[in-house]
């Protein structure tokens, strides 16, 4: 049974408390800021935002959770895992910073610590240690709503009935009746329900997204990797042994005196 969130856009009054909330039992430091992804509000010490597309229109931002989430079938190490709990767990022990995930993921979430010494990625992973030691029962966030624009179940089916139920009880209040994340890369464990399109927002593409998991695609990327990454040493050992042997020989060094190329490289 996978958990879920419903953030309900209509009730959200951008008070902010959710982040301050999650800032709070993450331990965060103070927000930075960044001219190229400032737009959203998110980075390595703030997992979740509010923003406002439109005036009177707030919409909370935070990690989507995918049921089939690209940055783990993306991540070379295994860093990131699915949880049968339905948060995507990250292991820094074990993150490298090679950032696949945050080419992979579909909404741009992952975020680098660009300022550590040792980089990893951070990102929402709704509480989860908190919730699995018994400290709370709901993600920070949910807890902190007070106009329960943003609301935790434990399983996402609960989710999409309730968010049906909202739909059907008020005719027109919702965009397209529609329920962002239902279907979106195979589904994801939180849900928005909205009075605008969201699609410019949400998406971290000016394309739609469509209903196929993206692991499909990235694993076929993914198996291209190694081979290329030894492809692309070999040419430049082989690029750097061709422009020090001229250098050298420009130099006036004997021929015969200047070592070998390297294996697989020009002779």
């Amino acid at each position: 049974m996978s958990s879920a969130i419903l953030t309900d856009t209509t009730l959200c009054t951008g008070c902010d408390k959710c982040v301050d909330a999650c800032v709070e039992i993450n331990h965060l430091g103070e927000d930075v800021h960044y001219r190229w992804r400032e737009a959203d509000g998110l980075n390595e010490n703030r997992f979740c935002s509010v923003v406002r597309p439109v005036p009177d229109c707030f919409v909370r931002l935070q990690c989507r959770q995918c049921l089939d989430p690209a940055c783990a079938s993306a991540c070379p190490v295994g860093a990131l895992q699915k949880t049968d709990a339905g948060p995507v767990i990250y292991d820094t022990e074990i993150c490298m910073g090679c950032r696949y995930c945050m080419m992979a993921c579909p909404f741009g979430i992952p975020r680098y610590e660009w300022e550590s010494a040792v980089p990893h990625i951070r990102k929402c992973n709704l509480c989860f240690e908190a919730m699995a030691k018994g400290e709370i029962e709901q993600p920070a966030c949910t807890a902190a709503c007070p106009e329960h624009a943003t609301v935790f179940f434990r399983d996402r089916e609960e989710a999409l009935r309730e968010a049906r139920h909202r739909i059907a009880k008020n005719p027109g209040k919702y965009f397209e009746g529609r329920i962002w994340g239902e279907h979106e890369v195979g589904g994801t464990s939180v849900l928005y329900l909205s009075s605008i399109d969201l699609s410019s927002v949400l998406w971290h593409s000016f394309k739609p997204l469509g209903e196929e998991p993206f692991p499909e695609k990235t694993e076929r990327i993914m198996v291209t990797v190694p081979p290329t990454f030894f492809g692309v040493c070999a040419v430049m050992a082989g690029t750097y042994w061709v422009i020090n042997r001229r250098r050298r020989l420009m130099d006036g060094e004997p021929p015969e005196e200047i070592e070998g190329p390297p294996e697989g490289g020009e002779p």
